[in-house]
């Protein structure tokens, strides 16, 4: 089977230096093996996203010397404009009686839930799921609108990721009940990425491992829509000094300080010493690293971002 990649960022900000190896790691997992790197705009918020910060987060990509072979800003490659594939995917879960509306405000669903073991994410703990007609009438007419959840099995779940290797879940006790879509109408993150993923032909999917626990609960939605999960390869994160993941609140480490301290053949020699491609960073354009690229140079613990 060819492989079929994926880099999908999220157009909230600009990229960062950790978005920024995860870009180049997909590109090089896909280069290496001659196979196929779409581009995918996740832009679910509008609140948050935009087409401007789109677009100059397609610049910056082009800057560094990464391009995809599918995608960008073509509508069917913006998930702002899938929907009706959300949909789709939604009713069927409905149809199957996996779906039923959640009335907590966030204080409450924090209240109730329980940390998920080791992450700190919370568990939902169910409370919605049975509740009678009358009493979600009740809540409709307080003026409660509901996030829709959908119900998960009280079973191990395991995925074999491609860098860290076997990662098991029981998918009620450690997940709890997902929500597939938000009160406000936007879908959720979990629903949309399985759908895309499925309907795009996406078999290789490279992302930090901050989202390894994601990983159960979307193989499992795949199975339940009738697809095939892709293989997953999760990479270690860029950390600060605390030892804190870096995000685009970091302004020292997004692109527009990056592009005025680095060429972009600079730039990429740190992100691939920092993956273990390279004994130390030196100028090198991406291409230069497709040959000696593989899984298993690159480390597994979180990384400090380091910059020369």
């Amino acid at each position: 089977m060819d492989v079929v990649g994926r880099f999908a960022p999220s157009p909230s900000g600009r990229m960062h230096l950790g978005n920024l190896l995860s870009a180049l790691l997909a590109w090089l997992d896909v280069r290496s093996s001659h196979g196929l790197l779409i581009l995918r705009i996740e832009d679910l918020d509008p609140d948050r996203c935009s087409r401007e910060k789109a677009a100059q987060l397609m610049d910056d990509l082009r800057w560094l010397g990464l391009d995809w072979d599918e995608g960008g800003l073509e509508p069917d490659y913006c998930q702002s404009q899938r929907s009706r594939y959300y949909e789709a995917a939604f009713r069927k879960l409905e149809d199957m009686g996996l779906v039923y509306p959640c009335y907590c405000t966030r204080a409450e669903r924090l209240a109730a839930s329980a940390p998920h073991s080791g992450e700190g994410e919370p568990v939902y703990s169910g409370k919605c799921a049975a509740l009678r007609p009358e009493e979600r009438a009740e809540l409709e007419r307080q003026g409660r609108r509901p996030a829709w959840r959908v119900r998960v099995p009280d079973e191990i779940l395991s995925v074999t990721d491609g860098h860290f290797g076997l990662y098991a879940q029981n998918l009620k006790r450690d997940c709890g009940d997902f929500i597939l879509r938000r009160s406000d109408g936007v879908w959720a993150y979990q629903l949309a990425v399985v759908v895309d993923d499925a309907l795009m032909g996406v078999n290789h999917v490279v992302r930090g491992r901050d989202l390894l626990p994601s990983a159960p609960r979307q193989s499992w939605l795949c199975r339940t829509l009738g697809y095939a999960p892709p293989q997953y390869f999760h990479l270690p994160l860029l950390v600060d000094g605390e030892g804190r993941r870096l995000s685009k609140r970091d302004m020292d480490l997004d692109m527009g300080a990056l592009r005025q301290r680095y060429t972009p053949g600079e730039l990429t020699g740190l992100l691939a010493w920092y993956a273990g491609l390279l004994p130390e960073p030196k100028s090198v354009e991406p291409g230069d690293l497709v040959s000696g690229f593989a899984w298993a140079k690159v480390p597994k613990n979180d990384i400090p971002a380091v910059c020369p």
